[in-house]
């Protein structure tokens, strides 16, 4: 088991634990989770040995062998595959030490010693690690000519990649990921949640991917006010408990409040009469040992909303027999022939559309989101532009254009030259970019803090159709919520690529996928996506994940269902039908879910409010006839919010009952 005993750690003058007690079991998988600047890294690099705590330790088996992934990859001429199968270091050593004895001269001493290497390597599975190398890498999305082609030859996300499968080439007691899903499509993000939830060890991953943590996770880790809180059960159920602490904390507080206010006017009242002096000295004492309780404090609330599109084409776009791809370039710029990604494509995009952009990577996602936005002319076909379209278009390459030496103000006042400079301060500011933060170079940004200025520039300019390419990588989890909150409200036509399904759900109302140089429809939800990616494109990656073994079963047609294809029509029916009414229940859920949300945010503003009020109240010093006027008015606040918070119950409660309803 891995305990921390009374750990604290300093970063600077920072710190981010205190007295932390913690024990996780063997087995367990934990999402660790908290504020940025929390400490989470921090963390991981004092279980790597890379930090020391300033007091206490960390203890956990030292026969353990860790696995974490490397955040930089040399430029090296080896091959992807090579790469990845050395992340088995035990392997590696084995086959450079039998390289070194069968180079010295034969004796019988040598002889046994490589005798010993090749039990040892079969031990080691090294006669399947080629096999197991090519399979890992297929699920993270790598084609077999990827494989061999040399590292320096990949961009940075996909050498992430390349660390990951290190990681998980490496049999390891302990597995710490950080941010993986951060650079993986959604088919890479499903496989690798299979595999994790095989893995035999106990693994600590740092997530801001909900789903992600959800469908893997049986252990939270909060790191909170520096402190270390464990929960059981995954991400939801971490959420629930945590709002139930903070209610429980919210009325220990105000029974702690009347209790001190009552000691207090016992003591003012009676501590000068000599017949009641040693009960007043009592509570006194009592005062003075009362530990002040300090409220649970929930995530910092961010929000935004997508202001209304000023124009309403309709339709904004249609496509027709378009071919989407590159222009082949020779070594002098002339073009000398078309690379088409997505061909055929007949696509039209009306007011009001909610769509997400399902398909394995590299099968053209990215490349049809950039024919729509315009940045790559259709290669053949028509695109036909709707008067008055406004197009937002969000993907990292738009981030990285930013300008790193200007700020916050200076992007805005570039695209609103005309505005007063306080309207685009307080624009700014509703973005989480406050006081001096509006005015300072970005450069030091997070890679979060850089997208969150993008997409304030893209709200800014009100468009009627946004097209997002994967939007929340780099996003923490409030960010995440706020953004998929304001899509939700977003009253324009919206295509959307993700990886992350919990917005993919609550804000696209159908999907369409590329698969196959194809774009065509998807007659399904994300659950049947998965499975459809086991059956097609993952089928190959399965066998590799830990003790499959022969259990391993996917989903393939059966000889009874061949030999009745009426059957199989009739089933695909029935499935295109329960999808359309998961659709139709879902945009009906969405509004309601999105009001009781609103709602919620308001009822604990109140209650806050009405606890404040109250505590007042509980002040016998405010029944002294010069506060009379105060009195006054805070009897009037606490009626006013009393009425307030009921009606807002009400309303609540009815909307649950529509939810239901639906639900039934």
């Amino acid at each position: 088991m891995i305990r921390f005993l009374s750990v604290s750690l300093m970063r600077g003058t920072k710190p981010l634990l205190e007295s932390v007690d913690l024990t996780l079991n063997p087995g367990d998988k934990i999402g660790l989770i908290g504020a940025n600047g929390a400490g989470k890294s921090s963390l991981f690099a004092m279980l790597r040995g890379e930090l020391h705590a300033d007091q206490g330790e960390i203890d956990f088996p030292s026969k353990w062998r860790m696995a974490y992934v490397a955040q930089e990859t040399p430029p090296l001429e080896r091959c992807a595959l090579d790469y990845a199968i050395d992340g088995d270091v035990t392997l590696r050593k084995l086959e450079a030490e039998l390289a070194r004895l069968e180079s010295m001269p034969d004796t019988a001493e040598n002889g046994i010693a490589i005798g010993n290497i090749y039990s040892a390597l079969a031990d080691a599975d090294a006669y399947t690690v080629t096999s197991r190398g090519e399979q890992l890498l297929l699920g993270l999305g790598f084609t077999l000519d990827q494989m061999q082609q040399p590292i320096v030859s990949f961009s940075g996300g996909w050498r992430m990649r390349l660390n990951l499968a290190q990681a998980l080439m490496c049999p390891s007691d302990l597995l710490l990921l950080d941010e993986p899903t951060n650079h993986l499509d959604l088919d890479a993000i499903i496989w690798l949640e299979d595999w994790l939830k095989r893995y035999t060890g106990t693994l600590v991953i740092i997530s801001h991917d909900r789903d992600f943590l959800d469908e893997i996770v049986n252990v939270v880790v909060h790191i909170d006010e520096r402190k270390l809180k464990r929960y059981s059960g995954n991400y939801s159920s971490f959420e629930r408990q945590r709002a139930a602490q903070m209610i429980l904390a919210a009325g220990m507080m105000e029974k702690q409040a009347r209790q001190r206010a009552h000691l207090e006017s016992f003591v003012n009242r009676f501590k000068a009469q000599a017949s009641k002096a040693r009960q007043a000295q009592s509570r006194m004492k009592a005062l003075a040992k009362m530990e002040e309780m300090a409220p649970l404090r929930a995530a910092a609330e961010f929000s935004f909303e997508f202001r209304e599109p000023l124009a309403a084409p309709n339709p904004l776009l249609v496509m027709e027999d378009v071919d989407c791809g590159y222009h082949l370039l020779n070594e002098h710029g002339d073009v000398i022939g078309d690379k088409a990604i997505v061909r055929d494509v007949k696509f039209s995009l009306q007011i009001g559309q909610r769509i997400g952009l399902l398909g394995v990577n590299g099968a053209g996602k990215s490349t049809l989101i950039k024919t729509i936005a315009g940045e790559l002319a259709p290669l053949t076909g028509d695109a036909t532009i709707g008067k008055g379209l406004s197009i937002g278009y969000f993907a990292q390459h738009q981030v990285e254009m930013l300008r790193h030496d200007e700020s916050p103000l200076w992007h805005l006042a570039k695209i609103a030259p005309t505005v007063r400079e306080q309207e685009l301060r307080n624009f700014l500011g509703g973005f989480n970019f406050p006081g001096n933060m509006v005015t300072s170079s970005i450069r030091p940004f997070s890679g979060g803090e850089k997208a969150r200025l993008a997409l304030a520039l893209i709200v800014w300019q009100r468009p009627n159709l946004l097209l997002l390419d994967e939007p929340t990588n780099h996003l923490d989890l409030e960010t995440r919520e706020a953004l998929t909150m304001a899509l939700a409200q977003f009253e324009g036509t919206l295509v959307v690529v993700s990886h992350d399904r919990h917005l993919l759900r609550a804000t696209t109302d159908q999907f369409i996928i590329v698969a196959d140089g194809k774009l065509q429809p998807f007659d399904g939800d994300l659950d049947d996506y998965k499975d459809w990616l086991f059956q097609t494109k993952l089928g190959k990656g399965t066998s590799v994940l830990p003790a499959a073994g022969k259990d391993n079963k996917t989903a393939f047609p059966t000889a009874s269902a061949v030999a009745a294809p009426t059957a199989v029509v009739d089933k695909k029916d029935q499935k295109r039908a329960d999808a359309e009414e998961r659709q139709r229940i879902a945009a009906l859920k969405k509004p309601i879910e999105v009001k009781i949300k609103h709602l919620e945010v308001q009822i604990a503003k109140r209650n806050g409010q009405k606890a404040e009020v109250d505590a007042k109240l509980a002040e016998s010093s405010i029944y002294d006839a010069a506060n009379k006027a105060k009195l006054k008015t805070l009897l009037a606040d606490q009626s006013f919010f009393g009425k307030d918070l009921a009606q807002l119950e009400s309303e609540w409660l009815e909307l649950q009952e529509q939810l239901e309803g639906l639900a039934a």
